[in-house]
């Protein structure tokens, strides 16, 4: 009996993400890269998911950021901590302007969490991105520079969970 739930579960995670997700047409053909823990201050915080078109991961393919939440938070928590997150990594690279619209599509396009609730960030090249909760497309981002900053929050090489980020790209670059 538990060689057969074993081998469902690996064949799960060798098929491409699909049509059993609102995203997978945004990203078809995606695979799973990885996977990890969020935790701050030792609490679970969210499960984090990345799937790509592309293995080994590459930041210029299409890809999908999935969390899945361990603990309340709020929008506001949410968006304060991607503009804080945003200046740790670009300085002064980034307008206090800029910022200021960015902080108005993330107060637009994210939600409060509860524990159990999911949401995924889509990265499309060249055209911005889209976020969805389980059950709904949540906004649609058509700023191509927003895009690659945000997600650098988790991807770029001095992301603050650098461990994570290892985990999320199977140690790509």
């Amino acid at each position: 009996m538990l060689r057969p739930l074993l081998l469902a579960a690996l064949l799960s995670l060798a098929m491409p993400a699909g049509a059993d997700t609102l995203w997978g047409s945004d990203v078809p053909g995606s695979r799973l890269v990885g996977q990890g823990e969020f935790r701050y201050l030792g609490f679970d915080i969210y499960t984090a998911r990345l799937w790509s078109t592309r293995l080994p991961f590459d930041h210029n393919a299409p890809f999908a950021l999935e969390l899945t939440y361990h603990r309340s938070i709020s929008r506001e928590r949410f968006v304060d901590s991607s503009i804080d997150e945003l200046r740790r990594l670009f300085g002064n690279a980034l307008s206090e302007g800029k910022l200021a619209r960015w902080r108005e599509l993330m107060t637009l396009a994210f939600i409060d969490v509860e524990p159990g609730d999911q949401l995924v960030g889509v990265f499309l090249p060249g055209q911005g991105c889209r976020f969805y909760s389980r059950d709904r497309l949540l906004a649609v981002v058509r700023d191509s520079e927003f895009a690659r900053d945000f997600f650098a929050i988790w991807l770029a090489p001095n992301t603050r969970d650098t461990g994570l980020r290892a985990q999320l790209t199977g140690g790509a670059p």
